[in-house]
């Protein structure tokens, strides 16, 4: 594999200097090993085993005292919870602990004494539930909203609700209506059993409507010739359409927009009902290109008011090189989004199209201003550097001794000596999430000198510190992203990019699709390319490693890079959808690079493209000191080649 990026790597060196203010940082203090003891021994209830007294002035005497408490629930009485929460209100074991409280107070059927320390709605459905539970005798009101609010799902929920709908059933807060229409969402999620639970619920003046459901089931044709009162006095009629045309405009979006416009005007609907069914009409009509229903899609934009349906009608739009119809619809864009730098660049590329220059000019230099990669590319067309918007990363020295004090990053700390650096981040990701503007500069500054580039990278999130880019993409792994960069021939700002945009620099992020570490190599993948490289496969916990995942997603990338003759855009296209989706959307893709990149049909893999290529630019624009001379979005080939299945024709 030849080297298609000849690069000069030009690094600042760490500020290793300033780790002297950190003298304690990572060392062991006394204590510690006690504290380790003491907390596994208390995760096992092992109370005996805890030698108090040498863990009493330990700054994570509270992760045993949680255990202890945990423990005691549900006897421990709200007081003592309470008092815990106010000891560490600034850690997450507050949470925590009020989240077990709530649990084993609702399963213990003790109400008062979970009012007493829930502080309004607590997350996920089991604890909702013995939340409103409790509410039932306190506020009648607010617990059958909420009960209500747990219904209307179309799968089951945790036995936890079981008693709070048994209530709100009884007391008539959860009637006919609201059994059909969950039983309708069953129906559409394909509950089978909760259908027919449900409909064992229903008296016979439900008949029609469980009739016109059996009917549907088979035939989502049949829309048309079900009766449109179904029901007492019509009610069960909107679920039943809003749930029917859901499946059918999915399974046959042509034919279902046929048949709407059948029954539409014959169905009483509540607006919400109606709104969904056209929503969901509009989105697969402009998805799936179907022209025939182009026409009534436009007539119905405007009425639902949608910003999402409209930047899929500009794409639809730049696919027909519509260019007047692209100016339009971005024009109803709302304006914020209409000043993004993608419908500005979009609009200059109309303009420029139609002959308006001067116009155009003025559009491409406000996306210009933006960092992004369509504010890249405005700037490549007008021939200017590209705006980084970089913002200061100076702390000052009191500001760093005033945080490093922080009893939170005192806690992280201990937790990562004692070997628990999950506990460890929990705390950081707590403390930044409170932070002021001042100390999330100086706990984004800690980090960076501390080489903690994932915990880095999650405190300018978490804050919004969306202008200091040092600390947005840090140098990590630097000397791998070099070394394997070099030896497979792919720019190691490139690989660095879709480290940061896959990982955010966490070497233990797992995908729920299973893709794992920096650069989020699927197991199979990962033992695919080790076989191409001689190598033995490292396993699921192999690949994690930072050094084995770089060398890895390397080989995987310049693979990639060979397929498409060293075309970054579909390489990494291909990189985040496989490279067989990439093959099928090039055969159909339109020649200009800008095109290609927007008519790609995932959304995930087309902000992906674009974050990743713009993620180089600034990488190597960092590694310049900020300065974009030289640095390119992409090659003369990737910006005037062919994007078709010309860039297949290697294979």
């Amino acid at each position: 594999m030849t080297t298609r990026f000849p690069f000069l790597p030009r690094w600042k060196p760490l500020l290793s200097a300033a780790l002297l203010c950190l003298p304690l940082a990572g060392q062991a203090q006394a204590g510690d090993g006690a504290l380790r003891d003491a907390l596994q021994a208390a995760r096992n209830h092992q109370w005996q085993a805890i030698d108090r007294t040498a863990i009493a002035d330990h700054v994570l005497v509270g992760y045993v005292d949680y255990h202890r408490l945990k423990a005691r629930l549900p006897a421990a009485t709200p007081d003592e919870v309470q008092a815990f929460l106010g000891r560490h209100a600034d850690s997450p074991l507050a949470g925590w602990m009020r989240g077990q409280a709530i649990s084993a107070y609702g399963e213990a059927g003790r109400h008062e004494r979970l009012l007493a320390v829930a502080d309004g709605e607590p997350r996920g459905a089991e604890r909702r539930c013995h939340y409103y539970t409790a509410l039932l005798g306190a506020d009648p009101a607010a617990a059958a909203e909420g009960g209500r609010a747990l219904w209307r799902v179309g799968r089951s929920q945790p036995d936890a609700c079981d008693p709070l709908f048994a209530t709100l059933r009884a007391r008539g807060e959860i009637g006919p209506d609201e059994i059909w229409e969950r039983l309708t969402l069953a129906w559409r999620d394909g509950e089978t059993g909760m259908v027919a639970y449900l409909g064992g619920l229903l008296g016979n003046d439900w008949n029609d409507a469980r009739a016109a459901l059996d009917r549907l089931r088979g035939d989502f044709a049949a829309i048309t010739r079900v009766p449109a009162c179904l029901g007492p006095d019509c009610r069960g009629s909107g679920a039943l359409f809003a749930a029917t045309m859901h499946g059918f405009t999915r399974a046959d979006t042509e034919a279902a927009l046929e048949a709407w416009r059948k029954v539409a005007p014959h169905v009483d609907l509540a607006a919400g009902h109606r709104s969904a069914i056209e929503r969901d009409l509009a989105f697969y009509s402009l998805v799936r290109d179907i022209e025939q229903n182009r026409g009534w899609v436009d007539g119905v934009l405007p009425r639902l008011d949608d910003s999402e349906l409209t930047a899929l009608r500009i794409r639809v739009a730049l696919g027909d090189r519509d260019w007047r119809g692209v100016l339009d619809w971005v024009s109803r864009l709302p304006e914020a989004e209409r000043d993004e730098a993608r419908w500005q660049y979009w609009q200059a590329r109309a303009l420029e199209q139609l002959g308006d220059t001067a116009a155009a000019e003025v559009a491409y230099a406000r996306a210009a201003l933006q960092r992004s990669f369509f504010g890249f590319a405005a700037a490549d067309r007008l021939g200017r550097p590209y705006a980084l918007n970089r913002a200061s990363t100076v702390v000052d020295e009191a500001s760093r001794r005033e945080i490093a004090a922080l009893p939170a990053v005192r806690r992280a700390e201990a937790l990562l000596r004692i070997g628990e650096p999950g506990l460890a981040s929990s705390e950081w990701y707590a403390a930044a999430a409170r932070a002021t503007p001042g100390q999330a500069m100086a706990l984004a500054d800690y980090a960076a000198r501390r080489d903690w580039p994932a915990r880095l990278v999650q405190t300018t999130i978490a804050a919004e510190l969306w202008d200091a880019l040092e600390w947005r993409f840090p140098e990590a792994y630097r000397s791998d992203f070099l070394r394997w960069g070099e030896t497979h021939g792919v720019d190691p700002y490139l690989l660095m990019g879709i480290a940061r945009r896959e990982s955010a620099y966490n070497p233990e992020a797992l995908s729920p699709a299973g893709a794992r570490g920096l650069m989020q190599l699927m197991p199979g993948t990962a033992a695919q390319v080790s076989r191409r490289l001689g190598l033995a496969d490292p396993g699921r916990f192999g690949v994690l490693d930072p050094a084995v995942n770089i060398r890895l997603g390397s080989a995987y990338i310049g693979e990639m890079l060979d397929r498409y003759g060293g075309n970054r855009l579909a390489a990494t296209a291909a990189y985040n959808a496989g490279p067989h989706r990439v093959d099928r959307w090039l055969e159909r893709a339109p020649e200009a690079f800008d095109l290609f990149v927007e008519s790609i049909p995932f959304r995930e893999t087309r902000r992906y493209v674009q974050a990743v290529l713009a993620y180089r630019v600034i990488f190597e624009s960092l590694a310049q000191g900020g300065d974009t001379t030289g640095v390119a979005l992409l090659t003369p080939a990737e910006r005037q080649g062919r994007y078709d299945g010309s860039l297949l024709a290697r294979n």
